[in-house]
């Protein structure tokens, strides 16, 4: 995330400290542009993106935090300046602060890591300046960045996934690894897409948390700048740290909110055509943070008397 704004010092630190920060608090009203990065991560700024990325603009007065589940702050401790970061989302993330101008403070030590893990649900402070002798009025502006997930976890599942949809129903797979139309980045890569109308029930391929929700949307079409960022999704959380995605889900269809913990086989959803689809479709992706970026492994179906089905386009997928 990116942010923007400003900060004065308690007149108990007795010398004047700015501190132009990337969040925190807003001394005025001004516009937060919150908008996907290319590799899936929020980012949040005070400036548009250079490109056409489809963007939320928010309206910010004043406040100590911005309304995202991930967000840094400050606070005034002795003759340090502290940051904490703040992860109110169920899942944990990789932050990243890069800092960009730093006067009248200590330098954080060059061998740092500025990389952290914050758990879920957590506040976590990240590091603390010393304020140096002498100096008038010391200044600090930085970066910060997060995704979703530990990069230190890998895809174990146990046991192969069990096909998300009702059992012995058989449904269409459109489009599944080597043989990709839409799914050529590294996030989609091993999605599979399978075609299905409507209102099908959509049950968890494996128990996890819920920690990301989108349901309201209502529109499919095949501008991706325009139509990507409004697809209805569900995001559950596993327990070696990767997280499913269930995508293009219909309207106000969704039965979990973050934080519920599900079940392998739990209704949790109803198939649609909303984000950028072509026609009614479950878009079903497993994925892991690689470090700051997406990216998908490959998945393997429960089948009949327990075989191993590897999804293939064309293949008629069944529930078992």
């Amino acid at each position: 995330m990116v942010g923007g704004g400003q900060r004065s010092a308690p007149k108990s630190l007795l010398v004047a400290i700015i501190l132009l920060l990337t969040v925190g608090g807003f001394a005025s009203a001004q516009s937060l542009y919150k908008y996907r990065g290319p590799d899936g991560e929020w980012n949040y700024s005070d400036r548009p993106p250079d490109d056409d990325t489809l963007v939320e603009i928010r309206q910010l007065q004043g406040a100590s935090k911005n309304d995202t589940e991930v967000d840094v702050t400050h606070e005034f401790i002795g003759r340090t300046v502290q940051l904490i970061a703040h992860n109110e989302s169920y899942a944990p993330v990789e932050l990243v602060v890069k800092f960009k101008t730093i006067r009248g403070l200590e330098f954080p030590h060059p061998d740092q890591s500025l990389t952290w893990v914050v758990p879920p649900r957590t506040d976590l402070s990240l590091i603390a300046l010393d304020l140096l002798e002498n100096e008038a009025a010391p200044f600090l502006e930085y970066q910060y960045q997060y995704l979703a997930g530990d990069p230190s976890s890998r895809h174990r599942p146990g046991q192969a996934y069990r096909v998300p949809f009702a059992i012995a129903t058989n449904h269409p797979i459109t489009q599944a690894f080597p043989e990709v139309a839409t799914h050529v980045t590294r996030d989609s890569h091993y999605a599979v897409d399978v075609a299905m109308p409507i209102g099908t029930d959509i049950m968890a391929a494996r128990g996890g948390v819920v920690f990301d929700v989108a349901a309201s949307n209502f529109r499919g079409g095949l501008d991706p700048a325009r139509d990507g960022p409004a697809a209805n999704v569900i995001r559950i959380l596993h327990e070696d740290g990767t997280y499913a995605i269930y995508a293009h889900l219909n309207t106000n269809s969704i039965r979990v909110s973050p934080g519920d913990r599900v079940q392998r086989g739990q209704y949790i959803a109803d198939s649609g055509n909303t984000g950028f689809s072509s026609g009614p479709h479950l878009h079903f992706a497993v994925v892991r943070n690689a470090g700051l970026a997406i990216e998908s492994v490959p998945v393997r179906f429960m089948g009949q008397n327990s075989a191993t089905i590897v999804p293939a386009a064309g293949m008629a997928l069944t529930a078992y």
